[in-house]
């Protein structure tokens, strides 16, 4: 099984590896999100985020190769090879622009991530437990608003006559009360800092004169980051 995640790993790097240099049904994955405007849109140097996930994988399936207490008996390995075929088949549905199916995707991807996420007991943190599930967890969230966002203005949705900048304020609050759940039940700092590190990627995107959508990410990363601090004594281990 774990010659197949490796498989599916390294299949997974060369698809995204393709979609961002070569381009697949002729465009690259930035430019389709280029297409629109979407105001829950981080800038472009958020994504820069995949490289950090793509480092941590490769980490921890190295030392699971590598481990004298193999994880055969569990779930783990079926939900990594899950989560490598699901990023691949969103890759797929995006740039041939099934949006969304792509949604429905993803939310297969988030899935896995969640069950991946809860194999490990609170509290692990290694490289080799729980800590590149944190961060892939905590981006795959926050970009599964964005997707959204981006198919339903794709279509027009007018979303019950309200505007675009209320629905992204109320995905903002949804993303922070998530955070500030995982944080406390799960005592994870990771996941509200890859949120924090997105807001403040909406609020460059949009700029000073996008008003609360400028405003609005940075006060609740302030918030997150009071909230962080509030758990400090419950410490984490990252090796």
């Amino acid at each position: 099984m774990k010659w197949l995640a490796l498989f599916s790993f390294l299949l997974m790097i060369i698809v995204n590896g393709i979609a961002n240099t070569i381009g697949i049904n002729g465009k690259k994955t930035g430019e389709i999100s280029g297409q629109i405007d979407v105001l829950f849109t981080p800038a472009g140097y958020v994504f820069s985020i995949w490289a950090l996930i793509y480092i941590l994988l490769a980490i921890w399936i190295i030392l699971q190769f590598f481990s004298s207490t193999q994880n055969q008996d569990s779930n783990i390995w079926p939900l990594f090879i899950a989560t490598c075929f699901y990023n691949i088949a969103w890759l797929l549905s995006w740039h041939y622009e099934y949006f969304f199916v792509s949604i429905i995707v993803m939310v297969g991807l988030l899935i896995s991530l969640i069950l991946l996420y809860l194999s490990y007991p609170i509290g692990d943190y290694h490289f080799s437990g729980r800590l590149p599930f944190s961060i892939y967890l905590g981006w795959i969230s926050v970009a599964l608003m964005a997707n959204i966002s981006f198919v339903l203005k794709y279509y027009n949705w007018s979303g019950f006559g309200m505007t675009e900048q209320f629905w992204a304020n109320i995905l903002l609050l949804l993303a922070t009360l998530l955070a500030m759940y995982i944080r406390f039940y799960y005592k994870d700092i990771l996941f509200p800092l890859v949120v924090i590190w997105s807001f403040i990627g909406i609020s460059i995107q949009n700029g000073k004169d996008a008003g609360s959508l400028f405003y609005m990410p940075l006060v609740y990363s302030v918030i997150l980051v009071i909230w962080i601090f509030i758990g400090k004594n419950n410490k984490q281990k990252l090796i």
